[in-house]
């Protein structure tokens, strides 16, 4: 049975215009499909390139020689396609072969100061302007250092009013490519009962960095070693007893601090061990409280001297809620851990 003739046209037409949104979607300039995949095939070329002079400038650092097997590693790709991206990038003169040694460019260098400057700005942003765990820093940075311009850097140091370190200790490089390091020694290798300070916390690999939060260390904590032997390294910090094995000891950057500052060995006292009815002072909130958390507390009137009384503890044990000046505020214990105190009295103050 033959359509009525004005049926066919209207399918025509009806073809005609699905064909036309589909093209669009594809090909309509900046946004469509194909715009999209073609900016996702840049980045993920600037993606590798970044990544591999990243590598190289660390295996200087550290003394080791770059290989296909290590880029590849780093850069999560096959040795075929790490013989193609060292092609790339000689190619585009930030690497250079001698002998079989990958070596960077004075080019390359630069670039790769800039990846690093990128990342540990981002990982002080992070820390200092937002509420993201201590965990996360390092994979949101490793993301950000890809997008980010040199007006971007420009405007985010002067942000962060210029910083010479990031949370970790790690030196971020100026516009010029100058760095300021640390100069700290391995924990490890420290003799016992001298006062020192951490200045790095090394953050790769990530096992070895989960067991330094877990132990929650930071830069500018103060500490003072009791032993080391072949299978320990013990010391106190932050009133307590802490214990490390020799690989993540060694992870850890320490100075030498005068005779004079010798740490305080007084065991210390954190919010979330007060019980209901007990009150204490606050000494201080913790280095490791940072960002949108230390304000919060600040603006809840958590100040050296502040009179806190632990409330009630909830059926599951957190939160806790205190009375601190005059309110009843809920914290979580975590939130409480960062809050150092005076020994309860046991009565309101």
């Amino acid at each position: 049975m033959t359509q009525p003739p004005l049926i066919q046209p209207l399918i025509a037409l009806l073809i005609l215009a699905l064909i036309a949104v589909l093209l669009a979607l594809v090909f309509w300039p900046g946004s469509g499909l194909f715009a999209r995949w073609r900016r996702a095939r840049r980045l993920d070329e600037r993606v590798l390139i970044e990544d591999a002079l990243k590598h190289l400038y660390g295996a200087r650092l550290r003394q080791r020689k770059p290989t296909l097997q290590s880029l590849a590693g780093a850069a999560n790709i096959s040795a075929d396609r790490a013989a193609r991206l060292v092609e790339r990038l000689t190619e585009l003169e930030l690497v250079e072969l001698h002998n079989g040694d990958i070596r960077l460019t004075s080019e390359g260098e630069t670039y790769a100061l800039n990846v690093l400057r990128a990342h540990r700005l981002w990982e002080r942003y992070l820390a200092e302007k937002t509420g993201f765990a201590e965990s996360e820093w390092h994979e949101r940075a490793d993301w950000a250092e890809h997008t980010l311009s040199e007006d971007d850097l420009a405007a985010l140091s002067s942000q962060l009013g210029h910083p010479m370190h990031d949370p970790h200790g790690d030196p971020i490089p100026t516009a010029e490519g100058d760095l300021v390091y640390h100069g700290g020694k391995p924990l490890n290798g420290m003799a016992p009962d001298k006062p020192l300070q951490i200045v790095h916390l090394e953050d790769e690999p990530e096992a070895v960095y989960a067991q330094l939060m877990a132990e929650s260390l930071y830069p500018g904590m103060r500490l003072q070693v009791l032993e080391t032997s072949p299978t320990r390294v013990r010391f106190w910090a932050d009133g307590k007893e802490h214990v490390l094995a020799p690989i993540a000891a060694a992870n850890v950057s320490v100075r030498a601090l005068p005779a004079a500052e010798a740490v305080d060995d007084t065991p210390s006292r954190h919010l979330d061990s007060l019980q209901p009815g007990e009150s204490a002072k606050v000494v201080r909130l913790s280095s490791r409280c940072r960002g949108i958390e230390r304000r919060r507390l600040l603006d809840l009137g958590i100040l050296p001297g502040t009179k806190i009384t632990a409330e009630l503890i909830s059926p599951s044990g957190d939160p806790i809620a205190y009375r601190i000046r005059g309110a009843l505020i809920a914290l979580r214990r975590q939130q409480a851990r960062l809050i150092d105190i005076e020994h309860p009295t046991g009565e309101a103050i």
